[in-house]
């Protein structure tokens, strides 16, 4: 199964920081992160996001195709030449900051050849030659490791729609003999680029770069052509073309890069801004995965992945770092006054079938109180849904799993939240999971269909609670069938000796299913629960296995024949 472990404290559970730690230390820092410093001009520089700015530097998109054991330093600024560079200072700004074991990436050319510019100028075998090694002297001389890049090309073609292959004069030569000089690595940046500007043609590698009709972007109203710096898509590209080069040129890079669809960062260095941006992106009705890496941040934002985005996979560094939040709440007024209802108010919405989020934090920070009642973190109406590593953070309703025949997965995550703060009508595994109760209340509130065999299987799972909290029931039936099952787990002593509650349901008792088996701790009392609940017995465990419980049914294939469905992501949950 899979598998993932947090040390959790019993007090405060949300402010609990999941750290997602390199496994094996390398070099560069002594917190195990490889650090890579990036040194040169625009087409690798971070730049200004104001005013929807589309520019982006190869160097802004680099840490989105890397795992968090690498941290990237981009000190590149638009503008600057080898000689500019030191100039400016910024030369005396890397050499405070580079350590031992760090990786120095020095990539200049493009101002380096102007020769009408006295501030930045530097002959290709004069100064720039020379500032080039000194920059990987001195980085060799503390032990830093340099690469050397030549500039990426220009996209210069000519009326025949030829590049220009001469573009950078020397200066690719020039930088290859310095790297040979010192025996360091060198990354044909250029050659690479025009390898692929000829591939893709003129016309079509325009909407890589600063190619701007006139009136659709408010910093350059008047639009714009400049055949040198890349917008987003051109700065993930050329990542893209660059990166095996920089594996093999960083033998222990290659672990920790990473490839994803889409990209979504609140700092400019993805694809999108937003979560839901990066959804509606995603192919309609695909057959294959389309992952989307949602970087560090809080997303602010309610979102829907609708009916028609299919094998969807969602991925964030750590759930402690990754989070999705709104603030909706049931008695809310909507655009027409009245209140928008306990349906309407989840962060995040899931109807598209085989979908799967990892290391994400869900939430609703509505709070609680009369004013506010149900406020959920997240809306499950979707079939083979799977959580792994996920937090959901909310107070009453926090988890709504939908509808009927279909199948959830919730693996190694933080639930949290005050009253019936797992609800519904789906078939669910939990395993593994932190239950952590916010108040005196109820756990569960199933609403499993009558002809449904499982309803809710807590399996090895944590019940916990804020402090004050003695009084809580693991479930009450939302509707007569209601199914819910613990087995392994280990309980509180803010779980009630009873257990269950029916809700005011006398006839509940007699059609619902509430059992465990193996509860352990204060909170695991057998001869006290109801006498209408059940402890199983050792030979019904067979039936209680994930892949047995989360059968998904089956399908009618082509040919008309009933086939058993499969999750999807089967081989990252069923372990």
């Amino acid at each position: 199964m899979y598998r993932r472990f947090y040390m959790l404290a019993a007090v405060s559970i949300a402010a609990v920081t999941l750290s997602l730690l390199c496994p094996v230390p390398v070099s560069g820092s002594e917190d195990g992160k490889l650090v890579l410093r990036l040194m040169g001009d625009s087409t690798m520089a971070d730049k200004d996001l104001s005013r929807r700015n589309p520019e982006r530097g190869w160097g802004q998109r680099l840490p989105s195709h890397l795992d968090t054991c690498v941290t990237v330093v981009n000190y590149a600024q638009n503008g600057r030449s080898t000689k500019s560079f030191i100039s400016r200072g910024l030369w005396d700004r890397v050499k405070s900051d580079l350590e031992a074991g760090d990786y120095l990436f020095i990539q200049f050319g493009h101002n380096d050849s102007k020769e009408d510019d006295p501030e930045r100028y530097a002959p290709a075998y004069g100064l720039y030659t020379e500032n080039l090694e000194l920059f990987v002297s001195h980085a060799l001389s503390v032990g830093a490791k340099p690469v050397v890049f030549s500039p990426v090309s220009r996209r210069w073609f000519d009326a025949d729609g030829n590049l220009k292959r001469d573009c950078h004069g020397d200066y690719p030569e020039a930088a290859r003999k310095v790297a040979e000089k010192f025996g360091v690595p060198f990354i044909d940046a250029n050659g690479i680029t025009q390898e692929w500007l000829m591939s893709v043609g003129d016309e079509a590698s325009r909407k890589y770069y600063m190619w701007i009709p006139e009136g659709t972007n408010p910093r350059h109203p008047d639009g714009k052509i400049d055949n040198t710096h890349t917008n987003a898509a051109g700065a993930r590209r050329i990542v893209e073309l660059l990166l095996p080069a920089i594996g093999d040129a960083v033998p222990e890079l290659s672990s920790h890069i990473r490839e994803y669809d889409i990209v979504v960062a609140k700092d400019g260095s993805g694809d999108f801004f937003t979560v839901q941006e990066a959804v509606d992106a995603a192919p309609c009705y695909s057959r294959e995965e389309t992952t989307v890496r949602i970087r560090p941040g809080i997303y602010r934002e309610k979102v829907t992945v609708p009916a028609n985005r299919q094998k969807l996979h969602l991925t964030g560094d750590d759930a402690s770092v990754t989070v999705i939040s709104w603030g909706d709440y049931a008695l809310k007024p909507d655009f027409h006054g009245n209140p928008m209802g306990t349906s309407a108010t989840s962060t995040v919405f899931v109807y598209g079938d085989d979908f799967l989020a990892e290391n994400i934090t869900f939430e609703n920070t509505a709070g609680e109180g009369k004013e506010i009642a149900q406020a959920c973190a997240i809306t499950v109406d979707a079939d083979r849904v799977a959580f792994l590593g996920c937090r959901f953070i909310a107070n009453q309703d926090t988890i709504y799993t939908y509808g009927k025949g279909q199948h959830h997965y919730f693996g190694d995550c933080l639930i949290e939240g005050t009253t019936d703060f797992i609800f519904g009508a789906s078939t669910v595994w939990f395993e593994g999971c932190t239950i952590f109760s916010r108040k005196d209340s109820y756990i569960t509130a199933a609403s499993t269909p009558e002809d449904e065999d499982f309803g809710y299987v807590f399996r090895d799972c944590d019940l916990v609670a804020a402090d004050g909290v003695t009084r809580v029931y693991l479930g009450r039936p939302w509707r007569p069938y209601a199914r819910t099952v613990f087995i392994d787990c280990r309980m509180g002593a803010h779980i009630r000796p009873e257990g269950w509650h029916n809700w005011g349901k006398k006839y509940a008792e007699k059609t619902a299913f509430y059992a465990e088996y193996g509860s352990e701790g204060p909170g695991a009392a057998p001869e006290d629960r109801v006498k209408w609940s059940h402890q199983l017995k050792p030979r019904t465990l067979k039936d209680y296995e994930p892949e047995k419980v989360l059968d998904a049914g089956t399908e009618i294939d082509k040919n008309g024949v009933a086939v058993p469905v499969k999750w999807f992501f089967a081989d990252r949950i069923f372990r």
